[in-house]
């Protein structure tokens, strides 16, 4: 459970950067370099919690998957609104693309130890 808190506490402070810089809940009504700044906020706090956790040689829990998943998800959704609305979607595409990338890496690890 202390493991969670220390993923959630990295998505909160994305969150807060969202209400307090944004006046906003909702990520996907930011414009485009407002939101990439939300989503490496986002990316950013999980992967060093991720980091801390492993350098600390805890282990870590299988519902790291689902907020990698969740994570990857909010980009998804906001690329697939970026082009419906033909904006540029370059780096977020980029992004994108590491961060499966990294899951996948990330999940092949897990087999792996088994």
């Amino acid at each position: 459970m202390k493991k969670i808190a220390v993923h959630l506490a990295s998505m909160t402070i994305s969150l807060i950067w969202l209400v307090i810089y944004q006046q906003t809940w909702n990520p996907f009504s930011l414009k485009g370099s407002q939101f990439l700044k939300f989503y490496l906020i986002l990316l950013m706090g999980f992967y060093t919690s991720v980091l801390i956790l492993k350098f600390l040689q805890k282990p870590i829990s299988k519902t790291v998957r689902y907020f990698m998943l969740m994570i990857l998800l909010v980009g998804i959704i906001k690329l697939l609104k970026g082009l419906y609305l033909g904006k540029p979607i370059g780096y977020l595409t980029i992004l994108l693309i590491i961060e499966v990338v990294v899951i996948s890496l990330h999940i092949d690890n897990k087999r792996s130890e088994r």
